[in-house]
């Protein structure tokens, strides 16, 4: 019975990690249509975790890989070093996030050594969430602004499988 348990785990761990594996990776750079979108969304500012809509949150979630949405609001506590300690905190920590009616464009820190800033641009609606683009950022943004000024200036890179 355990042996059992134990092997049914372990397939749905791995085709977990087969699906999210296989999911398209969203392109370097940022499309001309995403750009202009980017450029000309009203985009509101949010201010904290459960301010984003929930798709967005679960969005996040899975870009993460974890089993919970593991991201501290801005201004709060957050595992700096990148090393899980005690009392649990999270690894990362949103710093400014901005949402239209159909675009959310979020920026968070991930402690480590470095700490390093990350961008992450969802299409939603009501019905449907969708990771379209993100990357690298350069830390130290503190607005949505300046996050936006960012991706459109090209300073957003290539995401290093950490988010």
């Amino acid at each position: 019975m355990r042996r059992t348990r134990l092997v049914a785990a372990i397939g749905v761990s791995l085709c977990s990690a087969l699906v999210t594996g296989s999911q398209a990776a969203p392109p370097v750079e940022l499309s001309e249509a995403l750009r202009a979108r980017v450029k000309n969304e009203r985009l509101e500012m949010v201010t904290s975790i459960r301010g984003l809509p929930l798709g967005v949150r679960e969005s996040l979630q899975t870009l993460f890989g974890s089993s919970s949405l593991d991201i501290a609001d801005p201004g709060a506590t957050f595992e700096m070093s990148g090393v899980a300690g005690s009392p649990k905190l999270p690894i990362r920590r949103l710093v400014a996030a901005g949402c239209s009616t159909e675009y959310c464009l979020v920026y968070y820190e991930r402690g480590g050594a470095p700490r390093t800033g990350h961008v992450a641009l969802f299409h939603w609606l009501p019905e449907a969430t969708r990771f379209e683009w993100g990357g690298t950022a350069p830390t130290g943004l503190a607005t949505i602004d300046e996050v936006r000024n960012a991706v459109l200036s090209g300073a957003i890179k290539n995401p290093n499988r950490l988010w």
